[in-house]
């Protein structure tokens, strides 16, 4: 069982960045693609960026592309987002998912599911 938790959340001005952290608690997923979904207040959940468990391929919403960047750092267990000239429509919960497959935009490709974590953009 994979468990995940995510942190880095809060409240930022538009244009201001965040780095939000996905890692597990009592296993590695260095064999598990990652993803970062989001739901905006009123609206579905969906993909803002992938990453595979090799670190090699990644993709990203174009919503998202060319501001947000995913990472992963092996030796610290942990995927990283980090979003840049953050916008008001950024504004959602930030869930992070887990796959043994290659990363995908669709949600019933993740097994596991973090809690999420509250990102807030101010005008």
């Amino acid at each position: 069982q994979v468990q995940l938790v995510e942190s880095g959340g809060g409240l930022v001005q538009a244009g201001g960045s965040l780095t939000l952290s996905c890692t597990t608690s009592g296993r590695t997923f260095d064999t598990y693609s990652v993803a970062w979904f989001r739901q905006p207040p009123g609206k579905e959940r969906e993909f803002a960026a992938g990453i595979r468990w090799s670190g090699r391929s990644t993709g990203y919403a174009e919503s998202v592309k060319g501001r947000f960047t995913i990472s992963r750092d092996y030796g610290k267990n942990t995927v990283y987002l980090q979003m840049n000239s953050l916008k008001p429509e950024d504004t959602a919960v930030y869930y992070c998912a887990a796959t043994r497959d290659t990363w995908s935009d669709t949600e019933a490709s993740y097994n596991y599911w973090g809690q999420g974590t509250q990102v807030t953009v101010s005008s």
